[in-house]
């Protein structure tokens, strides 16, 4: 089982939440509000848990999906947003959101969107729905055809 994997899409997930909720400013992404506290190795550098997470991180920058100005040492990322191509992933909605027919609208619209399903999926730890939601987020052609 590819564990690390698993760990990037909950990783990149909950950080572009973070971004998503912040949206349209620019916050400082710390890795520790991401995966908690872990400590430093015997000669103090990072664990390999906070160097994936920050790696994560950085590859949804290199991808387009979010943007920042510099890292501060090993523990965050300095002024980081969302990219029009992050926001517009999460905002899109889902097909399909279970019983939501007898909602209001607005209800509707928020509850099917890829960001409230995913910070669901997170919130009640389900890991095959976070991989699931998080394909989803990374998949180009399963809802996002014209960008």
């Amino acid at each position: 089982m590819d564990l690390q994997i698993d760990e990037f899409y909950k990783d990149a997930a909950a950080g572009m939440l973070l971004l998503y909720q912040a949206f349209p400013r620019k916050i400082g992404l710390y890795v520790e509000d991401l995966i908690g506290f872990e400590e430093p190795d015997e000669f103090g550098l990072p664990s390999k848990r906070h160097q994936s997470c920050l790696g994560a991180l950085i590859w949804l920058a290199d991808e387009g999906y979010i943007r920042f100005e510099s890292t501060i040492r090993y523990e965050a990322l300095d002024q980081a947003v969302l990219s029009e191509k992050g926001f517009l992933r999460l905002s899109r909605a889902i097909p399909h959101v279970a019983g939501a027919a007898e909602l209001p609208a607005a209800v509707r619209r928020v509850q099917g969107t890829l960001a409230h399903q995913l910070r669901e999926a997170l919130a009640e730890r389900q890991s095959e729905r976070i991989v699931r939601l998080a394909r989803l987020l990374f998949d180009r052609s399963a809802l996002f055809d014209g960008e």
